[in-house]
């Protein structure tokens, strides 16, 4: 199984209207299927974009506002990735429920299905500053390239997280990511290394960049997209197959190879999902999980 894969480090800046967003949103999107993308990602929280549209007192919107956009973009990303039959990571969106508000990544099927992943690990920033809810489960996700998962920017620190993906099935983890300084971006991008060595599956991250002065927290921006392999022969040997130039309005594009992967697992320089040493600690088993059918 090959597949094509576009990761986008979207432009962050003031917008007027939700159909300024949704041609900017329209742009990436014809791009990337010129690109033949099978699978096109967003960065988490790049929806925030439209809290700089305003009230109409001239002030900025709040985080409380933005759930109020849910099923425009939810829309906006339902067409898109049918008319393009692309399956689309819509980055994250901020969406409520009862009086929760919840950071999540949504996964838009080529045929209309919409599937949901919340972010399961909370920053401080995210509680203190915007209130929001941690998710309670996590999921992978069928599709006909593969099975993937959606762990968003600090979930991919935790290595307990990403292990379940992969004995749940997924070959593919999708990092959509906000990191507004050098400190956080690396840690995310460190730790997508760390994650694909260990499980030995695929990493796609990206981040935003730009910056919205009017929207507390989103005024600074550091980002960079990157395809992340295992480190073994049939990689390349710093196990980036592309990166974006850090900072700047751009789409990245690589192909995977999902039986690469197979082959590394089974008879790799090191076969680390193999050799895990379960008598000495404790490790995750899938049970009668079920992988998420939408």
């Amino acid at each position: 199984m090959k597949l094509r894969v576009s990761a986008i480090q979207y432009q962050l800046r003031t917008i007027q209207s939700f159909d300024e967003f949704a041609k900017q949103v329209e742009h990436y999107m014809k791009t990337t299927k010129e690109f033949g993308a099978d699978f096109v990602m967003f960065p988490e929280f790049f929806t925030t974009q439209l809290m700089s549209i305003g009230n109409q007192q001239g002030n900025s919107l709040t985080i409380q506002d933005l759930p109020d956009f849910t099923e425009q973009y939810r829309s906006l990303f339902i067409n898109f990735a049918k008319q393009t039959k692309m399956h689309v990571i819509g980055g994250t969106h901020v969406i409520r429920k009862g009086d929760r508000l919840y950071n999540v990544a949504h996964l838009f099927y080529p045929d209309g299905r919409v599937a949901e992943q919340a972010k399961l690990h909370i920053t401080p920033t995210e509680v203190k500053e915007w209130n929001m809810t941690p998710g309670e489960s996590l999921e992978v996700f069928k599709t006909d390239k593969g099975t993937i998962a959606m762990l968003t920017c600090y979930d991919i620190e935790f290595p307990e997280i990403v292990r379940m993906a992969k004995a749940k099935g997924a070959d593919i983890i999708f990092c959509p990511s906000c990191t507004d300084d050098r400190h956080g971006f690396h840690r995310v991008r460190y730790t997508s290394h760390a994650r694909a060595v260990e499980n030995q599956v695929y990493v796609v991250t990206t981040g935003t960049v730009g910056s919205l002065p009017t929207v507390d927290f989103m005024r600074g921006n550091f980002g960079q997209a990157a395809v992340i392999t295992p480190n073994d022969v049939p990689f390349p040997p710093r196990g980036i197959l592309v990166e974006g130039e850090i900072n700047q309005d751009m789409i990245v594009t690589a192909d995977l190879d999902i039986e690469l992967l197979y082959q590394v697992r089974e008879s790799g320089s090191v076969t680390t999902w193999r050799d895990r040493r379960t008598d000495l600690y404790p490790d995750w088993e899938p049970k009668k999980e079920l992988i998420a059918q939408v």
